[in-house]
Formats: structure tokens, C-alpha cells, sequence
């Protein structure tokens, strides 16, 4: 079955989504691809929202970016946005830790007071579920503490027992904690090994926020662990082809 094409104002709405969603430049292409209409019609359209005072910089071949500052008015959600909210927030709810688990339920209850009663159901009983862990390590510090030093951009001090039972205590500046089906992992620049570290959470004895801000913006290194992890993952593959 093939999808109708968005009306004139729904299209308008979702080009600056889109243009949202990246700090790089989005092509006509990309966008036309997307939204299933002609490179002519985004042309038409990007040109209609600069008269509307959007803040849309670029040019034809090149690529369209919004301005970050741009604060668009609240829009509803379509039926796809709702299911694809309560299903991030079903896995949370499920495998996050407990303030981060009573979060996600607390933000669905909100979402749920403002979407029309059409729509209700969709919260209520979704067509979507997430998996239930079968077990989850405990955490051996407070995780509101790593989120926190993430957020402020400050250096933790922690002591971490690794695999074998050795007992080290680091300096780290803490880029990001993930979430997979059973375990934690705070991924950081270690001081001490002066390289990326994956640190599971159940394993992490203590966790101490200091002053001393990290040395680096995060931005730069969350890309700098992605262009390392996926270069050790190339290797990997690499030793494995036959």
C-alpha cells in the first residue's frame, strides 16, 4: 500500500522536524526522500517557511540547517510518535534503574493529560511491548550520582572492582551510561589508562563527583569513543572473515 503524500501544513511541520534533529546540513534530496514528494516541492516549501521567519540557513545542492535556537510551538503527536514514546518508555520503565524507571512512567502519565481522547487508548493499552529482563545485576552505587556528573560536565572519582576481584580506584570523565537487557555500563575517559573504559555499574564500589571539571566538551568526546569503538569493531570483523 502506498503512503499518502503529507498535506501542504503537515509537511511544512515535519521538514523543521527533521531539520531538528541534526546540527549538519540536510539535503532537498534527503528531505524530498523522506517525505515522499519531489526535490521541487522541498525547494518550494523551505523557500515558504523562510518567509515565515523560520530560521533556515543553506541552499539548493548544499543542504538546509535550522537555527538551534528556534523555539517551534508545540506540536500533537501522531499515533506512530505516541507508540514510539510508550515503547521507550515500556523498556525504561523496565530496565533503567529505579529513579530512571519511575521517570519514564511519571512522563507517560503527562504526555497521557495532554493528548485528545482519540488517542488515549494508545497510552493506556498500547499495541507495543518491551521485553522483560530475565535478570538485572545490582547497581553498586546510587546511578542518580554518574547521571549527574554527566549532566555537569564534572570529573568522578570511583572505585571499581574488576572481573577478577582487584579493587583500583580512578579518576574518570564520564561520557555516557548504557543500558542493555541486563547490565550498566558507565563508558568514561580513565585517567589512569589515559583511553576509553567500559565500567559495569554492579561493579563500581564507590562514586564521588569531584570539582574539577573534564578536560574535554562531551559532544567531542562521545564522537571520539564512536570513531574508536567503531574502528575496534572493524578489526574485530576483519580477523574474523575467513
Amino acid at each position: 500500500m502506498i503512503a499518502k503524500p503529507l498535506r501542504s501544513t503537515q509537511r511544512l511541520f515535519q521538514i523543521i522536524q527533521i531539520l531538528r534533529r541534526t546540527s549538519r546540513p540536510v539535503t532537498a534530496k534527503a528531505l524530498a526522500e523522506e517525505l515522499e514528494v519531489s526535490t521541487r516541492t522541498i525547494y518550494r516549501d523551505i523557500v515558504h517557511l523562510m518567509g515565515q521567519h523560520v530560521p533556515i540557513s543553506g541552499e539548493a545542492g548544499i543542504g538546509y540547517i535550522l537555527d538551534a535556537g528556534y523555539d517551534m510551538p508545540p506540536l500533537a503527536f501522531s499515533p506512530n510518535e505516541l507508540e514510539a514514546i510508550v515503547l521507550g518508555a515500556q523498556w525504561v520503565a523496565a530496565h533503567g534503574d529505579t529513579p530512571l524507571s519511575r521517570a519514564a512512567l511519571d512522563a507517560l502519565a503527562k504526555i497521557a493529560l495532554t493528548v485528545p481522547e482519540t488517542l488515549q487508548a494508545l497510552i493506556t493499552t498500547p499495541s507495543t511491548a518491551a521485553k522483560l529482563p530475565l535478570s538485572v545485576s545490582d547497581d553498586g552505587v546510587d546511578l542518580t550520582i554518574l547521571r549527574t556528573a554527566i549532566r555537569s560536565g564534572k570529573k568522578l572519582q570511583i572505585e571499581y572492582r574488576d572481573q577478577h576481584g582487584a579493587l583500583t580506584k580512578r579518576t574518570v570523565w564520564p561520557i555516557i551510561l548504557g543500558y542493555s537487557d541486563s547490565t550498566r555500563m558507565l563508558i568514561a575517559w580513565c585517567e589512569r589508562r589515559q583511553d576509553f573504559r567500559h565500567f559495569r555499574t554492579d561493579r563500581i564500589i564507590a562514586a564521588d563527583i569531584l570539582s574539577d571539571r573534564v578536560g574535554e566538551r562531551r559532544p567531542r568526546l562521545l564522537r571520539q569513543w564512536e570513531d574508536q569503538r567503531a574502528s575496534d569493531l572493524a578489526k574485530i570483523s576483519s580477523h574474523a572473515d575467513p
